[in-house]
């Protein structure tokens, strides 16, 4: 006789939603609730799905995805690399976010007691990190894409932010530009550490403005600086989005660019060849970060010893009219 749901809920001493609930790995379930309900399911061979027969076989061929909101400029390129990788391994691809904050990290978090996925690839939403280390300890493989300076205890897919201040810093430098405004993202973040020192190492002289990676926060360190009288003949941006502000605040102010001041970005987003003048800028391999960190992952599950130390993809600078 074919076992059924109610079978599954009778002998593990739930409800048949709570049974249903572990097997679609929708609603909150409590991780030995869960556990328990697995155990039936396999002892008692119920296959309604196949899903069904992933949770009982320990596997989904899932693989998880814990990102911040996808408003992000560059988290389309990251995720495009991941799905690519992942599908063409025929993995799926289960994506959370944290457009909710707490509320965002506990759901997730019952998505894991529920073993919805095999591994976890991360892109650290803000205050998550302590969370996702506690789940790779006990025992949730785990790849985070972008370690900001962060140097987790897993395995992470990192790139040359401070190589790429310092080629930032090289290439103003050689045509003669020795007084920058240097707009930064937030400080607390590894990377914006990492690609301050790099440029400081070749350019210790200048101005720095602390931004917050937005349009506006270019447009208003330029604003302020131009205002104050601070000198300045070139400006590198932490991020396309905010040398996007700064090109702006210089047009409306009539200084010419580069003629006047050269701007230099980060990022190399699709809209760095979109601007007036196109814009300089340091690119970040952020595909490759992608493909690269979910073939980490999956390695990892076929059996593979994750790295000991992080993979660090090169930056590149890519010269247009707004710094020639």
């Amino acid at each position: 006789m074919r076992v059924t749901i109610a079978d599954v809920a009778r002998e593990a001493g739930v409800s048949k939603t709570t049974v249903s609930r572990v097997l679609n790995t929708k609603g909150e379930v409590d991780s030995g609730t869960a556990s328990r309900v697995r155990e039936v399911i396999a002892s008692l061979g119920y296959v309604p799905s196949s899903g069904a027969v992933g949770l009982a076989r320990g596997t989904s061929r899932t693989v998880g995805m814990l990102t911040p909101p996808l408003t992000w400029p560059w988290m389309g390129e990251v995720l495009q690399g991941v799905v690519d990788t992942v599908e063409a391994a025929g993995y799926g691809l289960l994506l959370f976010t944290c457009n909710r904050g707490a509320e965002s990290v506990e759901r997730f978090t019952s998505q894991v007691s529920a073993r919805a996925f095999d591994g976890l690839l991360v892109i650290e939403p803000e205050n998550t990190l302590g969370t996702i280390t506690a789940m790779h300890r006990e025992g949730l493989p785990v790849v985070l894409i972008d370690d900001r300076g962060h140097h987790p205890e897993f395995p992470s897919v990192a790139t040359t932010n401070r190589e790429g201040g310092a080629s930032a810093a090289r290439h103003l430098l050689a045509s003669g530009r020795t007084r920058p405004l240097i707009v930064t993202g937030r400080r607390h973040f590894g990377c914006v550490r990492d690609r301050l020192d790099g440029f400081r190492d070749v350019l210790p002289t200048g101005t720095i403005a602390e931004g917050d990676f937005t349009e506006l926060s270019g447009q208003l360190a330029v604003e302020r600086h131009l205002a104050d009288g601070t000198p300045f003949d070139s400006v590198f941006a932490h991020n396309d989005l905010s040398a996007v502000g700064v090109l702006r605040a210089l047009r409306a102010a009539g200084r010419s660019v580069p003629d006047d001041i050269a701007v230099v970005g980060f990022d190399d987003l699709p809209v760095a060849q979109h601007t007036e003048p196109p814009l300089t800028t340091v690119r970040q391999p952020m595909r490759e970060m992608g493909e690269t960190a979910a073939r980490m992952l999956l390695a990892h599950l076929g059996g593979t010893p994750a790295p000991d130390e992080p993979v660090v993809l090169p930056t590149e600078l890519v010269v247009r009219r707004s710094a020639p």
